[in-house]
């Protein structure tokens, strides 16, 4: 074959470097936000942080800034969502205002009340770590107790296997391995006899330590398991009432069906009245089963919302938080030193990093942008939610979002990942708002969210001696129009935390 030459024409999408940076920067949260601004700031000399909202406020003239005024009024009455319009509407609108101006949304929309965006954000000061795991007190309380120092390496290997709800995640056999010859020294003998009591001995003195642990605060801690746990609660109450003996003893001999909630093989067996029962029942209620929830133990971790969407004389407003928008700007001082003649290093070194920034900010007003007009798009969609609760969440997926803003599925995956609103209902993830559907009988949609919050409403609305199973579920929101099977219920319930009907049946 002899060598040629073809001409070919054809399209090929190259990722440059500014567009990787944006759709990097498009998919940080808040908090990855902050973190990335910054290492840019120490990066490139020629950015500098600013105390105004509008970075660009050194760069335009008063004529610009009256316009700039003027045009952010103008988006501000079109980012109102009129609620009476919307839910009238079948199909969302088609002509939202996506191809605004990130400057535009420097001016502070109209506040729902008297507290404005600033005080929302920063109505809480972080005042350090205050809190403490539940070993740390534990091991306070062992301090202040009067342990020989056998006892007080004993009680350390205790309070290190209590796992984070307050129970013993260590057998006795398996801390008397642990502790080796630290507790007692190792028996020269071969008579298993000699060595089996041995053993005991060994474990009676972890046993023994482990009963004052269990006295510590919180009660019932280091319990090997929840009948143990709640009697050691109901042994620390004085007042030995009737019902409190009954709860004892239902504890000690009939746990196995108390925990089966099999109430009526327990009257059957006990000789008690309902009444009886149920007097019983409400003092094992004030137990508490797992000791260790009420010590913290983890850290808080804060959400800072990206978008805020409140109620203003009715309609829906929605507006970027300010840790979104970019307080940064280009550094004229910098700036003013470039010659566009002068190829010497530290000239070009300004020039690139001023390159650089300009991109880095034009990347975080497209971010802020795109993040805007999903978000209006997603509060428009899903109006109805605001407006009355998750049982009015229509069932809504990327690809409608996507037609609305004219961008890729990708896009709105990205914009919709880690991203946060805060509603007058609570703070939620962007991806919240978006769920399958279910057919109803009149030929429409049913969200999966709608369907959760409708199953969650019967069962709380459900009498405690006669819960509601999944079919029975079923066959409701089947009467209701929605048609759902039965394991499909029973996923939904699931998925919400909510235990099967045989766990949730109760006498009071």
């Amino acid at each position: 074959m002899k060598p040629s030459l073809q001409l070919r024409i054809g399209q090929q999408l190259t990722m440059t470097p500014q567009l990787q940076q944006a759709i990097r920067l498009l998919q940080l949260s808040s908090l990855e936000l902050q973190a990335e601004i910054q290492e840019a700031l120490e990066a490139n000399p020629l950015l500098e942080t600013t105390e105004d909202d509008n970075p660009n406020a050194d760069q335009g003239n008063e004529e610009n800034s009256d316009q700039s005024h003027q045009e952010s009024v103008e988006e501000q009455h079109h980012s109102t969502i009129s609620t009476d319009e919307a839910l009238s509407k079948e199909v969302v609108t088609q002509d939202l205002p996506v191809d605004q101006q990130w400057e535009n949304w420097d001016a502070a929309p109209p506040s729902s009340g008297t507290q404005n965006n600033n005080d929302r954000e920063n109505s809480f000061d972080y005042q350090g770590k205050t809190t403490e795991s539940l070993q740390d007190h534990l091991l306070w309380q062992m301090q202040l107790t009067p342990f020989s120092d056998q006892d007080m390496v004993i009680a350390m290997a205790i309070i290190d296997s209590v796992g984070d709800d307050g129970y013993l995640t260590s057998s006795i056999d398996d801390l008397r391995v642990s502790l080796g010859s630290e507790i007692m020294p190792d028996v020269e003998s071969s008579d298993e006899e000699v060595i089996a009591e041995y053993l005991k001995q060994q474990n009676r003195e972890i046993i023994a330590v482990l009963h004052r642990i269990q006295q510590f605060d919180p009660l019932g801690v280091a319990s090997r398991d929840l009948a143990e746990c709640l009697l050691i609660q109901l042994a620390q109450i004085e007042d030995k009432s009737p019902e409190l003996l009954d709860a004892e003893m239902i504890i000690k001999n009939y746990f196995t069906e108390l925990g089966a909630r099999n109430y009526k093989l327990i009257m059957r067996k006990t000789k008690f009245s309902e009444e009886r029962l149920k007097n019983t029942m409400r003092v094992i209620q004030t137990l508490d089963p797992r000791p260790g929830d009420s010590i913290a133990n983890n850290t808080a971790e804060y959400v800072v919302p990206d978008v805020y969407v409140f109620k203003d004389k009715g309609q829906w407003v929605v507006e970027l938080s300010s840790e979104s928008k970019p307080k940064i700007r280009i550094n004229q001082s910098y700036a003013n030193l470039i010659k566009r003649a002068d190829n010497s290093p530290d000239n070009t070194f300004l020039q690139n990093n001023l390159q650089e920034a300009r991109w880095f900010i034009k990347s975080l007003q497209s971010r802020n942008e795109t993040l805007l007009n999903v978000t209006r798009c997603i509060v428009e969609y899903q109006i109805g939610f605001f407006e009355y609760g998750e049982e009015a969440m229509r069932p809504l997926v990327l690809a409608d979002i996507a037609e609305q803003v004219e961008m890729h599925e990708s896009t709105i995956s990205r914009v919709t990942t880690q991203k946060f609103m805060h509603t007058p209902k609570g703070i939620f993830e962007l991806k919240y708002f978006f769920s399958s559907h279910v057919a109803t009988s009149t030929g429409g949609e049913c969200s999966s969210t709608a369907i959760k919050a409708l199953i969650k409403k019967l069962i709380n609305a459900e009498q405690g001696n006669k819960p509601l199973s999944d079919s029975k579920l079923a066959v409701i929101l089947e009467d209701q129009g929605i048609k759902v099977a039965r394991r499909t219920v029973a996923k939904y319930r699931e998925a919400m935390s909510i235990p099967p009907s045989n766990e949730r049946k109760s006498l009071l």
